[in-house]
C-alpha cells in the first residue's frame, strides 16, 4: 500500500471513531469499555438542580405510577405519600448510570434506616439478571426496581441517568438529567429538609 492510501484509510478510521464517540449510545458503550480497562474515570459533580429546585411545586403527576421491587412486590407512588422518594432511572448498558451508582449507594446508606425515605433505583430495561449481577459485582446495597407502568415525561424524558426526588405530598421537588455525585452533603441536606417539612 502506498503512503497516500494509508493516510486516507487512517483519516477515514479516525473520522469513524470520532463519530462513534459523538453518537450517544456508542459513547456510552466506549466509555463503559474504557472504564473497564482503566483508561476512563468519569468526574462526578453534584447535581446543580438540587440546589436550584427548578421543578419545585410541580403537582403530583405520578400518583398512578408503579414499580416492581427486587422482592417482586408492586410499589405504587401514591402509596408512598408521606415519604420522600428518591427515584433514579438507569440501565445496565449505560456507562454514566453505572458510574454514579456508588455515590447513590453512599446516599442510600445515610437514609436506609429512615422510614420517611424510599429509594427506587429503576432499571428501565427490566433486565433483572444483569441488574443483579451489576449490584453484586460492584458490592452495592441498593434495592433495584423495575417499571410496572408508564413513567411521566416530567420524570423521564429521553436521557438516562435521570433522577427525581418527590416531596412527602408526591410532588416533584427536583429533577436531574445526567450523571451526578449524590454523595455530597448538599443532596443529603436537601432530602433531610424535605423530611422535616
Amino acid at each position: 500500500m502506498n503512503p497516500k492510501t494509508k493516510k486516507i484509510i487512517g483519516n477515514v478510521v479516525f473520522v469513524l471513531l470520532i463519530g462513534l464517540l459523538i453518537w450517544p449510545t456508542s459513547r456510552s458503550y466506549f466509555q463503559q469499555l474504557l472504564m473497564k480497562i482503566g483508561l476512563f474515570k468519569p468526574k462526578l459533580e453534584a447535581p446543580q438542580q438540587v440546589a436550584e429546585q427548578p421543578h419545585a411545586g410541580v403537582k403530583n403527576v405520578g400518583a398512578a405510577v408503579s414499580f416492581v421491587n427486587h422482592l417482586g412486590e408492586t410499589v405504587t407512588v401514591a402509596d408512598l405519600k408521606g415519604k420522600v422518594v428518591f427515584i433514579n432511572f438507569w440501565a445496565t448498558w449505560c456507562g454514566p448510570c453505572r458510574a454514579e451508582m456508588p455515590s447513590i449507594n453512599v446516599l442510600y446508606n445515610k437514609f436506609k434506616d429512615n422510614p420517611n425515605v424510599v429509594f427506587l433505583l429503576v432499571e428501565i430495561e427490566g433486565d433483572k439478571e444483569k441488574a443483579a449481577a451489576f449490584v453484586k459485582n460492584e458490592k452495592l446495597t441498593l434495592p433495584i426496581s423495575y417499571p410496572n407502568s408508564d413513567i411521566p415525561k416530567e420524570w423521564l424524558s429521553e436521557s438516562i441517568p435521570s433522577t427525581v426526588i418527590l416531596d412527602k405530598q408526591g410532588n416533584l421537588a427536583t429533577r436531574h438529567e445526567g450523571m451526578a455525585d449524590y454523595s455530597t452533603p448538599d443532596v443529603a441536606n436537601f432530602i433531610q429538609d424535605l423530611i422535616n417539612k
